[in-house]
């Protein structure tokens, strides 16, 4: 019989990131509410800050890179980022992270996969979140869907000990199939080298402005 674990649901991050280190458990899953002054911020950031921002760094390095690209009304999403990637290093001891986070206007990554990271976070601050599904069961299975907001954690192909049974496939919700233009807000947390992260983009915000 395939091996069909539910998703772990925990009331905070900080419960997310011990849920994950159980051999059962493939993807954790925070949800919260987000709170009036995020989404505010957050929505503020989505129409008028960078559309991508893509760097590495120590939580202070981070803090001190990313000051310039938010305003006092968009505070409040660095401030809730920044306290995501303290936890990441928390949990995952890891001195510094690989940040991305971005505006996504199109269908990216719309097949279920498993990433190549050790332990990858995925938090949708607007729009709908990620979708995953159990790939034993394969094309027949029950997709989960995060909702806005919530901090999703999902063990990658490097994580230590990982198996493939019972492994979560996931993807980006594919935007095209919605009835109307949807733009998400999306923040990745993963270790600082994924990706093919080098050590001489570390410390380097690359920022693309939809806004001319």
């Amino acid at each position: 019989m395939p091996h069909t674990p539910l998703p772990f649901y925990v009331p905070t991050p900080d419960a997310a990131f011990q849920a994950i280190e159980q051999p059962t458990c493939h993807i954790a899953v925070a949800d919260r509410a987000l709170g009036q002054d995020l989404e505010n911020a957050a929505q503020i950031y989505l129409e008028d800050g960078p559309s991508l921002i893509l760097t590495a760094g120590t939580p202070d390095e981070l803090a001190q890179e990313l000051a310039s690209a938010f305003t006092p009304a968009t505070q409040a999403l660095l401030e809730d980022a920044l306290g995501l990637v303290d936890s990441y290093c928390a949990a995952t001891q890891m001195d510094a992270v690989r940040f991305r986070l971005e505006r996504i206007t199109h269908d990216s990554c719309r097949r279920f996969h498993v990433d190549h990271v050790v332990l990858r976070l995925l938090c949708t601050y607007v729009g709908p979140g990620v979708q995953w599904r159990v790939a034993d069961l394969g094309d027949d299975a029950p997709v989960y869907q995060a909702e806005a907001g919530a901090v999703a954690l999902l063990k990658g192909g490097c994580y230590s000990g990982w198996q493939p049974e019972g492994a979560v496939q996931h993807r980006s919700p594919p935007l095209s199939a919605l009835a109307k233009p949807t733009t998400r807000l999306l923040l990745t947390l993963d270790a600082p080298q994924a990706c093919g992260m080098s050590d001489d983009q570390r410390r380097i915000v690359r920022e693309e402005v939809a806004h001319a």
